[in-house]
């Protein structure tokens, strides 16, 4: 291992034991074991988003020189917002080793992320989705997960939640009924409302016509009349 590889991985380490004793709000992280410079994370989407009911796994590739350069970060989990595999354009990525900051730490770099996930700012690597889009990916980010060996390595906690989520929903289903829990519930609920709505309103617009055009020919009738007479 060279000198500045040895630096950055020291760093790195010293970040680990930051972060396991101050976790960051909604994300976990842990490098690979035969790999220090190569981190994966798992958002989980904040209860008052379009993520809410989603985890996200990512990846943050250091260069030997961290903590003078910058990661790259990538989302492996489909999420609506990034593009999957595919190098993020953030201020806080090698994109942008210019407004990078030394200081700047792995919970730093995580926070970025999260923040800058619930924005719905345009940059490369981002896509432009639905919030209805966004929830169905939330939805299927489950099996997603649990189909990567490295997700099931490092998160055996979350591959247990996922597992144990996806019965409930396979055993609500198979019951006829519509979990409490299920993220896409209350968007389908309001979907359903809306169109109902809508539907109420077409109704009434349809009377409506039928009445002015019935009274149009009543007068159109009463006035030939008048007229013969």
């Amino acid at each position: 291992m060279s000198k500045r590889s040895s630096s950055a991985v020291a760093r790195l380490r010293q970040d680990y034991i930051r972060i396991k004793k101050d976790p960051v709000p909604y994300i976990v992280a842990e490098p690979l074991p035969s790999n220090l410079l190569e981190w994966h994370y798992v958002v989980r989407g904040p209860d008052d988003s379009m993520y809410k009911g989603g985890l996200y796994h990512g990846k943050l590739v250091f260069p030997s020189e961290f903590p003078f350069k910058p990661p790259s970060i990538y989302m492996i989990t489909p999420n609506g917002r990034f593009k999957t595999d595919t190098r993020l354009c953030l201020s806080i990525s090698d994109y942008h080793p210019d407004t990078w900051n030394p200081a700047w730490s792995v919970a730093t770099i995580l926070t970025g992320l999260l923040s800058f996930m619930l924005e719905r700012s345009p940059t490369l690597g981002s896509i432009e989705t639905s919030d209805w889009d966004k929830r169905q990916f939330a939805s299927r980010s489950l099996e997603f997960n649990l189909n990567s060996r490295v997700f099931s390595e490092l998160f055996p906690d979350m591959v247990k939640e996922c597992q144990d989520e996806l019965t409930r929903r396979r055993e609500a289903a198979e019951a006829g009924t519509t979990s409490a829990h299920d993220p896409l519930a209350d968007d389908r609920a309001a979907l359903d409302r809306s169109q109902a709505a809508n539907n109420g309103v077409f109704a009434n617009f349809v009377v409506i016509g039928g009445f002015a055009a019935f009274a149009f020919v009543v007068r159109y009738v009463l006035q030939s009349m008048a007229a013969l007479d």
